[in-house]
């Protein structure tokens, strides 16, 4: 094969490739949560800009002149169902306001990552109490338009593989 041919059809290879279709996702997914690596169920809402995450014994204090916060992750592993109890402390990125059917709310934002598919992302995520929540994790449109389409008549379609 000429060297021209060869250069062709590589170039047709990787335009091929470079042009599947994008991967779409689920309604429901299955993310890991980092560095920590428990395994969560998660909503993927078009509706919330934010993401939200469910954060118990939300505690407000200063380091060094800013605002930060203390609170408890308390989950269920999606792949062991053992329940995991780890507190953190964050600093808060900002405090938004959440409209709902229960009225208007004031919850702090901070930075976590989470991995979904191959791939880890750093995500602002609204604390809130979410137990009595089906799902621990919602995943807003900021990190949706990163992500790419999300297919409401499926689940589970991408598996956590980060390292």
């Amino acid at each position: 094969m000429s060297k021209r041919m060869a250069s062709a059809v590589m170039m047709w290879a990787l335009c091929g490739s470079a042009m599947a279709a994008p991967v779409s996702y689920g309604w429901i997914e299955k993310g890991v949560i980092m560095p920590y690596g428990v395994a969560v169920k998660m909503k993927l809402d078009t509706g919330a800009l934010t993401s939200s995450l469910d954060a118990r014994e939300l505690h407000h204090f200063k380091r060094d002149g800013k605002p930060w916060v203390r609170f408890t992750l308390a989950l269920t592993d999606a792949n062991t169902d053992k329940a995991v109890r780890q507190t953190l402390e964050r600093p808060v990125e900002r405090s938004v306001t959440v409209r709902g059917a229960g009225g208007m709310e004031q919850r702090p934002t901070v930075t976590m990552s989470i991995c979904v598919g191959d791939k880890v992302y750093k995500e602002w995520f609204t604390l809130r109490d979410r137990s009595e929540m089906i799902y621990p994790v919602l995943l807003g449109r900021r990190l949706l338009a990163e992500l790419g389409p999300v297919d409401s008549s499926r689940t589970f379609t991408v598996q956590p593989s980060c390292r």
